[in-house]
Formats: structure tokens, sequence, C-alpha cells
């Protein structure tokens, strides 16, 4: 039960990222984003937006794979789209903003912890 909640909550991390990267990227990104140049965030307004997509896929995994009625597929399916946060965390971590493997990789490690614990 306990891993379903935490694997709901990265769904919803990704949700919210998504929704930021869609709609909120000129407005909120040199916020959130304060080392990067003002101007850039409406030059980048559509790869962000393809970013977000792509978060939004990561976050549809994780929803279904809580719809998935058998233990085994619904943990090898949380487990795919898990990883995938992670690694994209780890990787924008890496390359974009330290924070993000707080925002991304923890939670999403945290979960996978839980779903084999």
């Amino acid at each position: 039960m306990l891993d379903m909640i935490l694997v709901g909550f990265v769904a919803l991390i990704q949700v919210y990222i998504m929704i930021f990267e869609i709609f909120m990227w000129e407005r909120r990104g040199p916020k959130v984003f304060g080392s990067f140049p003002e101007d850039l965030f409406q030059k980048t307004t559509a790869l962000a937006g393809n970013q977000g997509l792509y978060n939004g896929f990561l976050a549809a995994g994780l929803i279904w794979s809580m719809l998935i009625g058998d233990p085994v597929w619904n943990t090898n399916v949380a487990t795919f789209f898990l990883l995938c946060v992670a690694v994209a965390g780890l990787y924008g971590a890496a390359t974009v903003e330290k924070k993000i493997i707080l925002v991304q990789t923890l939670p999403a490690s945290v979960a996978l912890l839980a779903l084999y614990l």
C-alpha cells in the first residue's frame, strides 16, 4: 500500500513538471532556474514543452502501473517507469541543475525501495 502511495506521489511530481514545462515555462522558469539568463526562457518554450510531454508520459506510465491488477506486472511496470524517472533526474542534475536529483531521483528511488521491501 505504501509503495503505491509513493508511486502515486512520483506520478504527481511528473504531472507538475509537465504542467510547469508546457504551460508555465516563461513565467515560472526564471524563478526556478535562477542561474539561467532570463531571455533564454522565451527562446526555449517549445523545447521545454517537448520535455514536459515526456514527463507526462512518465506520469501516465506510473498511473498505469497503479491500475494493473496483477501484482507482478504492477511491480514490473512501476519499476520500469520509476527507473526512467530516476535516470532522468540524474541526467538533469548532471546537465541542468543539481537540485533536480532531489525532485526526481530521490522520490523515485524511495518508491523503488518501497516496492521491493
